[in-house]
């Protein structure tokens, strides 16, 4: 910082220094150009009455020549007072350097970036601390703001010491948690150029080029993961990030593949095996490979049937049976009982939660008096039992209670 700030003032100092040497070589030259100017006046008038005397027009020419030698001694400034006015203009170009100096500084402080430098030094000065932290497991975590000051340092620190795997790792690890694709890609590959045959950092990489936009990134992911299976067709991770990578290009096939050959690696009880399956279900599903539906007859009993609102509207909920979030819902306007009717996974709450991954269901059938999706005091509704289901039985339920 001091060596920008030394490096700032000497240039100043030299700007200052060539406006002020210009302005004096002009006062000079100004002055010169003067004097030269009247001295040949004086000349040249010598010379026309010397003209003018030989041909006998003029006939006092001493007396002439005096009055031009007045004239001449008039124009010139006496020796004292040009002095003066010399120093005089030295002070005139003070002005000029402090209103340099002012314009300098002004556009400096606008368009230099000493907000970002002052920041850039605060980070620098942080940055020991702050790695200290993100690798202290007991240390409280990094804010995202943080974390890029974090990156920022890293950054820095690379530049003089380029041959650091570590670093380089860390900085492509900060580029995903900061959602900076391209950071974090080029970060892995200089990694990489350093460690070649490293899987972890392959699997990184590939990471990064699978949650790409750009179509290129994501093949030259599936290409790498590809690769790294034939080395390791059991590696969890590579078969996850080539399942997913597959899924995003629409290679439903391939994705169902890999996560099917994930589930006989996990061991039994594993958390991932149920996210795994129903992402199975749900690219059987976009493939067209999924046919469950789950069909459905609704009924009335007499009272609730007698009581039928004018408008209403029928909500069907399915639930998994344990949690009260719905699976699937549907809406229908009221019309002739019993009726029957069928779900599939288009009628599905969420895409991570279809229809067709469920083993047991619960139905909900509600009328809304009013259409609204929210149960009031008085509607009917039929509930039934939690059944288990293997995505192709005929279900019924019968309205037959109300809300109190």
């Amino acid at each position: 910082m001091s060596g920008f700030w030394i490096t700032l003032i000497i240039l100043l100092a030299a700007a200052c220094a060539l406006f002020l040497s210009a302005g004096w070589r002009q006062r000079v030259a100004s002055n010169g150009d003067r004097d030269r100017l009247n001295t040949d006046f004086y000349q040249q008038r010598l010379r026309e009455l010397e003209r003018d005397e030989e041909e006998g027009v003029v006939a006092e020419r001493p007396e002439m020549v005096r009055e031009l030698q007045q004239t001449l001694l008039t124009d010139v400034p006496q020796q004292q007072e040009a002095a003066r006015n010399q120093q005089s203009s030295r002070w005139i170009l003070l002005p000029g350097v402090g209103l340099l100096v002012v314009v300098s500084l002004g556009m400096y402080l606008k368009t230099g970036g000493l907000a970002q430098l002052a920041g850039w030094t605060s980070v620098q000065q942080e940055y020991p601390a702050l790695r200290a932290r993100v690798m202290d497991p007991q240390a409280k975590p990094l804010t995202m703001e943080e974390l890029a000051r974090l990156q920022l340092g890293l950054r820095t620190s690379l530049q003089s010491d380029p041959q650091n795997l570590n670093d380089w790792t860390m900085l492509g690890r900060l580029g995903m948690v900061l959602n900076n694709a391209s950071d974090a890609s080029q970060a892995f590959e200089r990694a990489l150029q350093l460690a070649p045959n490293n899987l972890e950092l392959q699997q990184d990489y590939a990471e990064v080029l699978t949650r790409s936009s750009d179509p290129q990134d994501n093949r030259q992911a599936s290409m790498l993961l590809r690769d790294m299976l034939k080395r390791d067709h059991s590696n969890v991770r590579t078969l996850s990030l080539l399942a997913f990578n597959a899924f995003e290009q629409q290679q439903y096939d391939e994705a169902i593949g890999a996560w099917q050959m994930m589930l006989k690696l996990l061991p039994a009880g594993d958390k991932r095996i149920a996210m795994i399956e129903r992402s199975i279900e749900q690219a059987k599903t976009d493939a067209g490979q999924q046919n469950t539906h789950l069909a459905l007859t609704v009924s009335l009993n007499p009272q609730a049937e007698k009581m039928l609102p004018q408008g209403g509207v029928m909500y069907i909920s399915v639930t998994d049976g344990v949690s009260p979030v719905p699976v699937a819902v549907k809406r229908f306007p009221l019309s002739h009982f019993p009726l029957s009717l069928t779900l599939d996974d288009s009628n599905a709450m969420m895409p991570d939660r279809l229809l067709s991954a469920q083993h047991q269901v619960q139905i909900r059938v509600r009328i809304s008096r009013d259409g609204s999706a929210n149960p009031q005091p008085g509607d009917w509704f039929g509930l039934s039992a939690v059944t288990p289901w293997d995505g192709h039985q005929q279900l019924a339920v019968e309205i037959n209670q109300q809300q109190p």
